[in-house]
């Protein structure tokens, strides 16, 4: 990484490229972050794709080339796109989970969940449910 090129998103592995003619946003990678493996990261452009441009990528890496073109670096290519806008997603649900301890729900809650499950499984059940809630 030079100062030159600024690294936006460095990917580990395979890198899908959707190209997407029809909105704002022509091409977005999508694949795991070579920094935090758990993270999925999706790097959308406001450019459209260059044409030689495969629809796998492996480890591959998007670089700032000037104010309004960004180079994708894979292997030994690279490819420039002509893009005003640049914007990056890191999914982050897999680490905020495992941080975030789940809240277990009160016995109460359980217990009338489990009556209404164990009503509804039965033709008795049901009937009585549905009465109940047409009062």
């Amino acid at each position: 990484m030079s100062e030159a090129n600024p690294t936006i998103a460095r990917f580990r592995g395979g890198v899908g490229c959707r190209r997407e003619s029809d909105t704002p946003l022509g091409l977005t990678l999508v694949g795991r972050s070579a920094d935090r493996p758990d993270e999925v990261i999706c790097v959308a452009f406001s450019g459209s794709a260059p044409e030689d441009l495969p629809e796998v990528l492996e480890d591959a890496r998007v670089e700032r080339d000037s104010d309004n073109s960004y180079r994708i670096v894979a292997d030994s290519r690279h490819w420039v796109i002509a893009a005003p806008a640049v914007h990056v997603h890191r999914d982050v649900a897999t680490v905020f989970y495992r941080a975030v301890a789940p809240r277990s729900p009160p016995l109460m809650r359980k217990i009338l969940l489990n009556l209404v499950l164990t009503l509804a499984h039965s033709p008795t059940g049901k009937r009585l449910l549905l009465a109940l809630r047409r009062r």
